[in-house]
């Protein structure tokens, strides 16, 4: 099924349930399709942090540039311990995931975050073939 027939085919989908029809940049924006299937390290300091819907998201800069780094979302997040106050700007976290398929897009999908010596599995069901760094 190509891209466009699956777009076509949730916005169906949500319309038949008596959703509204699903935004092309909101089914775009979740899932994992955007990344690389290969688990990757990413770190650098924290710039940007807002833990609200519909993702945690931060902004770190590393020697790469910057970085729009995605977690789970707040429900996720906060089971996970990854709470308001134990992340701040100007502090350094490195994080296990997924970056963007997109070579020339400095983007990343995380599945943990460490950060003042502490890691969060933000999405404890997916497995996982890297181990956390402190």
């Amino acid at each position: 099924m190509t891209r466009r027939n699956e777009i076509r085919a949730a916005m169906i989908a949500a319309s038949l349930v008596g959703a509204a029809a699903v935004p092309l940049t909101a089914y775009a924006h979740h899932g994992w399709s955007w990344t690389e299937s290969e688990e990757s390290r990413l770190s650098g300091e924290i710039t940007e942090l807002s833990l609200g819907n519909p993702h945690a998201h931060l902004q770190i800069v590393n020697d790469e540039g910057r970085w729009e780094v995605d977690l789970a979302p707040p429900y996720a997040t906060s089971r996970a311990g990854f709470v308001e106050g134990v992340a701040q700007v100007g502090d350094t976290a490195s994080f296990t995931g997924h970056r963007s398929s997109d070579p020339g897009e400095l983007r990343f999908k995380a599945e943990t975050i460490t950060v003042n010596g502490k890691t969060y599995d933000v999405y404890p069901r997916r497995e996982k073939s890297l181990k956390p760094q402190a």
